[in-house]
């Protein structure tokens, strides 16, 4: 059996499946990851600290995400050169292409292959960048900021023996020259767990109701609430909506933070924002913030839900989007790249423009207003789950055997895009 590395600064983050099925293989692993990594079952966990002893550096504006990677390389570097003597080379390094953590790793280990995770490579154009004409790009300091953050990544690319992005349209964010050695594998929909109950309730003790499936209840989950995932667009849609179907009831799920983007500009939170902007065009009685749930009350939402709403830039697809579907949940999901992957208009799900408020809320009440039409929608969202992205028939089995491929001394063939998507793929 083989000796893997696993690096990610969030641990186990995108290996929370393949970690625990090496460690099953038999192989010996060991894992790194940054202040916020959690332990995993039996798994070795060493964590490192990026923060210098004598504090940050001062840098110039522009490079502060670049000097941040650079800490986490340096730290990762450091920590494994201290570990290798006990653990020996390793034959394989798994790891998180975007902190900066793998630049230290082809000094340290030049004979060993290393799997790049690729989520997503930034782009000057066709991507997130501009797409939102309420907050345009075009000041050349953003540019040369994006180029910097940029250029951490194809230092990766340039150095990775094979990367592994979880969907197409993530893949095409890759540079053409790249692209050959990056493969398209997510990372697992738990879809014997995460399944359609059509017994799910949920009691929202604040406001002293109890939902079940069945009900008029529309559900928005981000894991912030900002524009990258359409909260700005979900929120004014919200007045027309309530107009239209007086008895609905809105669920958001999230915290009140930014992942990706940035603040509203007068300061505070999206979420407080968009409140004072809407004003009493609301009837907030009818709209609940929940916060971060569990996973098993977020599923119970999926499952009891009437109309789950999913909204992205072209960027990173969430993981909650595939696990709604799992549920067999009705989504109305923006007609942008990432969701055009995986949504058939029509066939498993509906498509409306990101931009357009009034659409939006006009395919909601549809939806909301004859509930059985749905239902063959429904089951084809779960069977694309199922068939695209079940953890155990699909996913984990070509991540092992990629592994297997890997400690062989082979290389994967270059993966062909399937032609029905070429026209949504960034660069193709």
């Amino acid at each position: 059996m083989a000796r893997i590395l696993l690096i990610h600064q969030n641990f186990p983050g995108q290996f929370r499946h393949l970690a625990p099925a090496l460690l099953a293989s038999g192989h010996q692993v060991l894992c790194i990851g940054g202040p916020t990594a959690q332990p995993l079952g039996k798994l070795p966990l060493h964590t490192y600290n990026p923060l210098p002893a004598a504090g940050i550096p001062t840098c110039h504006p522009f490079v502060v995400d670049q000097q941040t990677k650079a800490l986490r390389a340096f730290a990762v570097g450091e920590l494994l050169a201290s570990l290798l003597d006990d653990f020996g080379t390793p034959d394989l390094v798994i790891g998180h292409s975007g902190w900066g953590e793998l630049l230290p790793v082809r000094a340290l280990l030049p004979e060993t292959p290393i799997w790049h995770q690729v989520e997503f490579t930034y782009c000057h154009r066709g991507a997130d960048t501009g797409f939102d004409p309420e907050f345009p790009s075009s000041n050349w300091h953003d540019h040369v900021r994006l180029a910097l953050r940029r250029s951490f990544q194809l230092l990766c690319l340039d150095e990775l023996d094979v990367g592994v992005a979880p969907t197409w349209w993530q893949w095409s964010t890759v540079p053409v020259p790249y692209r050959d050695r990056v493969q398209v594998i997510h990372e697992g929909i738990d879809t014997n767990r995460i399944e359609p109950n059509p017994q799910a309730f949920l009691q929202l003790m604040a406001a002293g109701i109890q939902l079940k499936a069945g009900d008029p209840v529309v559900t928005f989950v981000s894991r912030n609430l900002e524009p990258y995932r359409g909260i700005h667009r979900f929120m004014r849609m919200l007045p027309l909506l309530q107009r239209l179907n007086p008895h609905v009831r809105v669920v958001i799920v999230g915290e009140a933070g930014v992942s990706y983007g940035s603040p509203p500009p007068g300061g505070g939170t999206w979420k407080q924002a968009l409140l004072q902007e809407l004003g009493d065009q609301l009837d907030l009685t009818r709209i609940h913030f929940v916060g971060h749930v569990p996973h098993p009350v977020l599923h119970a939402l999926f499952q009891l839900s009437a109309c789950h709403v999913y909204l992205t830039y072209p960027f990173v697809l969430s993981w909650s989007l595939l696990e709604a579907m799992a549920c067999g949940a009705l989504v109305v999901g923006s007609a942008t790249p990432p969701l055009q992957e995986v949504i058939r208009h029509g066939e498993n799900g509906w498509l409306v423009d990101f931009l357009d408020t009034e659409s939006l809320a006009q395919r909601i009440a549809s939806v909301l207003a004859d509930p059985q039409a749905q239902q063959a929608l429904r089951l084809e969202a779960r069977a694309t789950a199922v068939q695209g992205y079940d953890l155990q028939n699909v996913c984990l089995p070509r991540q092992l055997s990629l592994v297997d491929c890997l400690l062989q001394g082979n290389r994967p063939p270059a993966v062909i895009p399937p032609s029905a998507l070429i026209p949504n793929l960034y660069g193709a």
